[in-house]
Order: structure tokens, then sequence, then C-alpha cells
């Protein structure tokens, strides 16, 4: 088996492990406290942290090697879960059934600190398909990387439900001390040749810190690549709205134990979408592959809600999940061909930062607005009154038209960006590009 390969399966029960701990103390503390506040805090910790480290690791893995960079993140998480589960051991009387407990939230800051150190993975694994795959494979790659993410979100939301109602944080720290410290073992027995690059030309010597002032100047210095991650943080802020509200629309027309399966059999989308990307590839554009992708994606969330009937909601989520590893395959081949490789770690930590913090400010911006706002339009205000006749009126059909205007929106600005000036730099730059791997000068061991 393939270096790439061991380092995707390894990858893949890490991500596993931190995600399945993040959902867990999710789960777990609203049990515990009651508390919507709280729960809401947890995701507000995930956003700040994201947001704050993405920069921070994206330099760890451009100064040192990929691998190294992934044990290192494997060690900080076992040893934050660790502490976290000492903390169980030793809590005081009610720590955890009060949401205002300084206790509490010390705790969910250590094991949320384990959960974003597996970020340094997912920063690390896109410059290693730069490493070892050829240009001309990588798209295929990255979609074995989309079905790994899609397989890990499928057992995710099926392993950590039965671990918490089993053993609460108990039995989820201690699956995730056992399968990180395999996961660190195993690891550390692949053996990868990344070479050791060194800017090319009279590029000047990469500082050894954040540097971010230099990060973005390589962003600034390929034309459109800002556009194309602004672009991909507005899809992630609209995707903040199925976030916020598909949950609940969906047990607006089934019990939880049906929607749960569902949610679970639908999450097998991802894992389609990998292998059609593995097999076929994103073309010689990647680029329009992604705003193709994003205009069918939006057409369907404009649509899946139009009427209150539980098939339709069951193909819309299947086409989203199948279509959204298509969008991130894309971004990634694009990053990994136009920024230099010793650049990399700091750009995918720069697009992670910006665009993954957007989904979770939607999330808390969009509930507030949908239950005070879009509801009560929609069950007994004017839109009930002007639409209500087909469209249907109560509190499920309010978040269905945010649905719908969310998607509306995601069509109109990828019409526009497939129309924009952005679009054709970036495209034609790509294609003129020389690949990172042909241009680095490499120092191999002797």
């Amino acid at each position: 088996m393939s270096p790439f390969h061991l380092i995707l399966g390894n990858n893949l029960v890490a991500n596993i492990t931190n995600f399945t701990v993040w959902f867990a103390i999710t789960f777990w503390i609203f049990i515990e406290t009651q508390s919507v506040f709280a729960t809401g805090m947890i995701a507000g910790i995930y956003l700040v942290f994201t947001a704050g480290f993405g920069f921070w690791l994206g330099s760890i893995v451009d100064h040192n090697a990929k691998r190294d960079a992934m044990l290192a993140s494997s060690a900080v998480s076992l040893i934050l879960y660790g502490l976290a589960f000492a903390m169980l051991l030793f809590e005081p009387d009610g720590a955890f059934s009060d949401p205002y407990s300084l206790y509490l939230w010390a705790f969910v800051f250590v094991v949320m600190l384990g959960v974003i150190a597996g970020n340094l993975r997912s920063i690390a694994l896109p410059t290693l398909v730069t490493i070892l795959i050829p240009e001309d494979e990588r798209d295929k790659a990255n979609g074995l990387v989309g079905m790994v993410t899609g397989i890990g979100f499928l057992t995710t939301s099926v392993i950590s439900g039965f671990l918490v109602a089993w053993g609460g944080m108990y039995s989820t720290l201690i699956l995730a001390l056992v399968l990180t410290a395999i996961v660190l073992l195993h690891l550390a027995t692949v053996r990868i040749d990344e070479g050791r690059v060194v800017p090319t030309g009279d590029a000047p010597s990469l500082p050894r810190r954040v540097d971010i002032a230099g990060t973005i100047a390589v962003i600034a210095a390929v034309p459109g690549l800002f556009a194309l991650i602004f672009f991909s943080t507005f899809n992630n802020f609209l995707g903040g709205v199925f976030m916020a509200l598909l949950d609940a629309y969906g047990l607006s027309m089934v019990s939880v134990e049906v929607w749960g399966l569902l949610f679970g059999a639908l999450s097998s989308a991802f894992i389609v979408s990998g292998l059609v990307i593995s097999r076929f590839g994103l073309g010689k554009n990647p680029l329009r592959t992604l705003l193709l992708v994003n205009l069918a994606l939006w057409t369907v969330s404009s649509l899946f809600a139009i009427q209150p009937w539980l098939w339709l909601l069951v193909a819309g989520c299947f086409v989203w999940m199948f279509l959204g590893p298509f969008a991130e395959a894309a971004e990634h081949t694009t990053l990994q061909k136009v920024v230099p490789l010793e650049r990399q770690g700091r750009v995918f930590g720069f697009a992670q930062s910006v665009e993954q913090a957007a989904s979770p400010l939607t999330a808390f911006l969009i509930g507030p607005y949908t239950q005070f706002v879009v509801i009560p339009f929609m069950t007994d205000g004017a839109g009930a009154r002007t639409i209500g006749t087909w469209f249907g009126t109560g509190p499920a059909r309010g978040i269905a038209l945010v649905f719908t205007v969310a998607g509306l929106i995601g069509v109109l600005v990828t019409i526009l960006a497939l129309n924009s000036r952005p679009y054709r730099r970036l495209s034609a730059f790509y294609a003129r590009t020389p690949d990172p791997m042909e241009t680095a000068e490499e120092i191999k061991p002797a």
C-alpha cells in the first residue's frame, strides 16, 4: 500500500476520533445542563479556535515535515484528552450540571483544544497530496480525501450518540485515548520521502514564524485567488443556514430516531461523491467545475423545501452532500498548483480560518432571525397571507422559506462569479502555471 493511502487511512481514524469527541461533548453538555446556551457556546469555541489557530497551524506545517506535523497533532490530542479524562475523575460535586461552572468550561476548553489540534492534519494532508501525487492525478486524490471526510462524518454521527447514551464522556474519552494512541503509533511506522523544499530563484528565505503578511502577499500575487477564497467563504456562510435549521426542519416531519437514521444514510453521498471524483477527476479546469457544482448545489437548495414533502427533502439533502466534496476537491486542486509548496500550509491555514468560521457565524445569526422574524412572517404574518396558500404556513414553512431564499442568493452569486474577471484571471493563471513540484528545488537525503 502506498504511503498516501496509509496516511489517508490514518487520517480517517484520527478524524473519526476527534469529531466523535466534538459531537459527544455537545450532546453530553446538553444532557447534563439542559442548556441550549451551553451547546451554542461550544459551537462558538470551535469557531474562535478554528479562526484563531489556522495561520499558526499552517506555519507549523510549512516549517516541518508533514508527517511530523501530523504526529504532533495526535500527540497533543492524546495529552489533552488524557487531561480531560483526569478532570472527569476528579469532578467536584455538581460541577458538570451547572452551565455556568468554571470547572465545566475549563473541561470544555481542554477537550476542544484536543479536537482543534486535529486541524493540523487537515492542513498537512493537502500539502502531502501535492508532494506525493502527480499533478494530473491530484484531483482524484482529493476526491479520496473527500470520501474519507464523508466516511468520518457518517461514522461520527452514529458513534457519538451511542457512546454518550452508554457511558457519557467517560466512554467517549476512553475510546479517544485508545484510538489516538493507535493512530500515533501507526503513523510513526509510515515512511515518506518528502525531501526538503527550499525557495526557488531569488525568493527570500522563509521566516520561521506565522508571517501573516507574507501569506497574504502570496495569495495576492495569484490573480483571482482571494476571490476564490472569499467565494468559498460566502458559500460556507450560506451553508450555516442549513447547519442551524436543517435538523429542526427534518424533525418537523419525522421522529428523532427516523431523522437520525435518514441523516446517517444520507451521509453515504459523501462516499459516493469521493468514489466518482477518484475515478473521473474534475476536468481540465477544476475552478470551472467548482462554480458549476455550486450552481447545481444552490439550485437544489432553493427547491428541496419548496413543498413539505419528506422525499423531496431527502433527495435534496443527498444531492447537496454529493456535490459538496466536488467543490472542496476543486478548491484544493487549484490551490495545490498555483501556490508554492513552501507556502501551502499557511495558505490552507488561512483558507481554513476564513472559510470554516463562516458557517458557525451564520448559525449564530440565522437561528434568532428565523425564530423571531421569519416564522411569525409565515405563521400569521404577511408571508402567510401572500404565499401561504401554495407554499404553506407555520413554523416549518418559515424555515423552508429561509432555505429557499438562501439557495436563490447562492445561485445569483455563483452566476456572477462565473462571469467575473477574477474567475477568468485565475483560470488562465492555473492553465499556464507549472506544477510546484517541478519548479521547487528539492534537497533529498543522500
